[in-house]
């Protein structure tokens, strides 16, 4: 018969604890909105409290009416579709130019080792640095906009997939060329599987990066978009504006991880064990 201590009561309950928490967790539409909802109240509490003037912060519910309007009168919707478009125009050509890029430099030694110094000169250089010049070349256009993109979502990948490339281990080629595979046969299933981890970082990172720059973009040089409506709001001193901006680009890229490239993760790499989940 056990005895029942105080101690070992305690520590029984912290492991119940522990084990309520973890199954409510593992329930989808707490794990997924449950941190949304604590973020929501929060912000609500501080507008209610009005430890900011008004002018100056409002709340979920300001917002929502706002956002209400902004659909009904087809502004939100027009806008959210200008800054989709220029996304995906300039990450598709991105994503690309870096996939060829990065396999061209990173299958060769010699473009390896010459272009990898220019590759960290020109990621250093940030992407807003570029715009000035662009205006000038291009005007206040699309093309501007499309340029900043492309810039910002390839170096990141070619400098993953390079990365990745030049950390597969030469025993893998060696045992590949050992039974019999020529030299594509070993790069499509040896060279190509191995990289997709690299690849994948580099596509989130460039995706991640770019969607900043086209907001930047589109608050600088843009007559339409979410980085428009959101600079506009300072004319008409309307900072629900702001705020319904924030909270579309972040559903917005949390739609993008969640329909695009965690499905791509999950049928590729997390399938064959090479990485595992993150954040899910």
């Amino acid at each position: 018969m056990t005895v029942d201590t105080p101690v070992r009561s305690q520590q029984r309950s912290r492991v119940e604890t522990a084990g309520a928490w973890t199954g409510l967790l593992r329930v989808p539409g707490i794990r997924t909105w449950g941190p949304f909802a604590v973020v929501v109240a929060i912000w609500a509490l501080i507008a209610e409290l009005e430890l900011f003037p008004s002018a100056f912060f409002v709340g979920p519910g300001t917002v929502f009416e706002t956002t209400v309007r902004l659909i009904e009168r087809g502004i939100l919707p027009s806008y959210i579709g200008d800054s989709l478009l220029r996304l995906a125009v300039g990450a598709g050509f991105g994503v690309v130019i870096g996939v060829a890029l990065g396999f061209l430099i990173g299958l060769n030694k010699y473009a390896r080792k010459f272009s990898w110094p220019m590759l960290l000169f020109f990621q250093a250089i940030g992407d807003i640095a570029w715009l000035p010049i662009l205006i000038i070349w291009f005007g206040f256009s699309l093309t501007s906009v499309t340029l900043v993109i492309v810039y910002t979502v390839t170096f990141p990948l070619i400098i993953s997939i390079v990365a990745g490339i030049d950390s597969i281990p030469q025993n893998l080629m060696r045992a590949a060329a050992s039974l019999g595979a020529k030299r594509w046969r070993g790069i499509v299933e040896v060279v190509v599987p191995a990289a997709l981890p690299g690849i994948s970082s580099g596509i989130r990172t460039g995706l991640g990066y770019g969607w900043r720059a086209l907001i930047a973009a589109e608050i600088i040089i843009g007559t339409s978009g979410v980085g428009f409506m959101m600079f506009e709001a300072r004319r008409q001193g309307d900072v629900s504006h702001v705020f319904i901006g924030m909270v579309v680009l972040g559903a917005l890229w949390y739609a993008t991880d969640a329909l695009i490239l965690a499905p791509f993760e999950k049928e590729t790499v997390e399938r064959w064990g090479m990485v595992e989940g993150i954040g899910r």
